[in-house]
This record gives structure tokens, sequence and C-alpha cells, in this order.
């Protein structure tokens, strides 16, 4: 059993890494800002990939009830948010920023707990949320490459974030499984994204992207589309057979490593107080890690 969940644990940071380089690749060495195309290009892929996967008896999806579906529309619209105002964000800044920023989303949830649904904050968890908070603050101000769309993509990203997990967890006593989600996720995304992709203006500069008709851009799109589909799925895998703690400790180590690798890969200018901000952020999420361990 041990070693299978560090299969799953290693399986997961494969995916994690690899579908970040990947996007950072297209979004910001080739350029495709497009995102209405982008995203929803990726959650086609996803939605067909898990639909086959259905059909197959590889996974089982339940979500034949109205009023489930109706009750996680909203969630769905969020998700739609989540990927719609990162994949903006990532294209603008460098992994290691966006990843910090992306944490501040825990504060959100931290918060709603504990001012709505008064549930007890361990002293450790708190820490986190003000380490996480005070190194995503600090960012904009030591950042050498500071990107003011980046920021505020960011910003809406980190909110999408939130509250999706808000609802995410307050609709935990549903028929519907993370699977189930995920698959309405795809149909409700590669819905909106298409009718989005006209009145945003994506649909019709595309043409005049200069790498369109390129094999590197295909491969690495239809690349992106696999990656975001297993990242999905080892994700699922990762949170069904280990505990809250041991999940958000292979999440710390893939973030990690990413944010490690990109920096050899990508350019970014690695000033001491960026720095510093980038290791307050990953004490602010290893301490999130061990409120967990401990059950808070």
């Amino acid at each position: 059993m041990c070693v299978s969940k560090y299969l799953v644990g290693l399986t997961f940071c494969v995916c994690y890494l690899a579908s970040y380089l990947t996007n950072k690749y297209v979004l910001s060495v080739l350029k495709f800002t497009y995102p209405t195309l982008f995203q929803g290009w990726q959650t086609l892929i996803g939605g067909l990939l898990l639909h086959v996967s259905w059909k197959l008896g590889w996974v089982e999806i339940n979500s034949n009830s109205r009023s489930d579906v109706s009750v996680w529309l909203p969630a769905s619209a969020l998700f739609v948010g989540v990927i719609y105002a990162g994949s903006r964000a990532l294209s603008r800044l460098a992994i290691p920023v966006f990843l910090t920023l992306h944490n501040v989303a825990e504060v959100i949830t931290c918060a709603y707990q504990k001012c709505f649904q008064k549930e007890k904050t361990s002293p450790v968890k708190i820490c986190s949320a003000l380490f996480l908070l005070a190194a995503a603050g600090c960012l904009p101000f030591n950042d050498s490459q500071f990107d003011p769309d980046g920021y505020f993509w960011a910003v809406i990203h980190i909110f999408c974030v939130g509250a999706y997990k808000i609802l995410q967890k307050s609709r935990k006593p549903t028929v519907l499984s993370d699977i189930d989600q995920q698959y309405l996720n795809y149909i409700f995304s590669v819905i909106l994204l298409a009718f989005a992709s006209h009145p945003t203006g994506d649909l019709l500069r595309v043409p005049e992207f200069p790498f369109l008709y390129f094999y590197r851009f295909h491969s690495t799109c239809c690349a992106s589309g696999f990656l975001g589909f297993f990242l999905m799925f080892s994700t699922v895998k990762l949170k069904r057979c280990m505990a809250p703690g041991q999940c958000a400790a292979w999440i710390f180590f893939a973030k990690v490593i990413t944010a490690g690798l990109s920096v050899l890969l990508f350019d970014m200018i690695l000033a001491s107080a960026t720095v510093g901000c980038l290791l307050l952020g990953g004490l602010g999420e290893a301490l999130l890690i061990l409120s967990e361990k401990k059950g808070s």
C-alpha cells in the first residue's frame, strides 16, 4: 500500500510539473494569449477523455440528476473564472510568483471558515495564513518583473479559486463525486468559452498568431490538453488514497519542484527581496501542511 501511495504521489508530481511547464511555454514563449481558445481546447480534450473513460468503465459518473447539476452550476461558473484568469496571469507572471499568489486562496477559505462557519482555527493555521498573505502582499513591491495586468488577473484568479473551494466544501453532502464535478465543469467550460471566444476577440485575432501552422505549437497544445486531464485525474486519485496532510505535502513538493525548474527554463530575475517573498510563501504553505496533519 505504501509503495502504491508513493507511485500516486510521484505520478501527480510529474503531471503537475509537465502541465505547468507546457502551459507556460505556450503562453509565454509562443505567446498564444487567447485564453478562451486555449482553455476551451484544454477543457474540450479533458471532457472528451473523461467521457471516453466513463464509457470504457474506467471511471463512474453519476450526474443525471437535474437538481444536482443545477446546484453545481455556480461552482462550474467559478471554475471558468479560475482557468481563464489563471491563464491570463500565468502568461505574464513567472511560475514561482504565480504559485505564491495562488496560495492566497487558502487564506480566503480559512477566513470564511473562521468568520462565517465559526470553526476553530489553530494558531499554526493562523500563522500560515498570515505568512501566505504577507508573501503575496509584498511580492508586487519587490518583483523586478512587475506586470500590473498579470497581478490584476492573479487577484481575480485567487478570488475565484477561494470561492470555488468554499462552494465545493459547502456542497459536500451530495451524490456528485469529484469526477462528477469535474465532468460538469468541463461541459460548462467548453460551452461558455466557445460562446465567449467571439465577443472577446480571440477568435478574430487568432489567424494573426505567427506560430499557428508550426509543429511545435500543435504538439505543445495537444500535450497541454492531455496533461491537464492527467493532472486532474491524478489529483482526484491523490485525494482519495491519502489523508489531507499527506495530500497537501505532495502538492507542496510538486510546487517546489515546478517553481525550481521553471527558474532554469524561463526568464526570471531573482532579486534577494523576491526570493525572500517566495520563501515566506513556502514557509506559510509548510505551516498549512503541519496544521492539516494535526487535523486542524
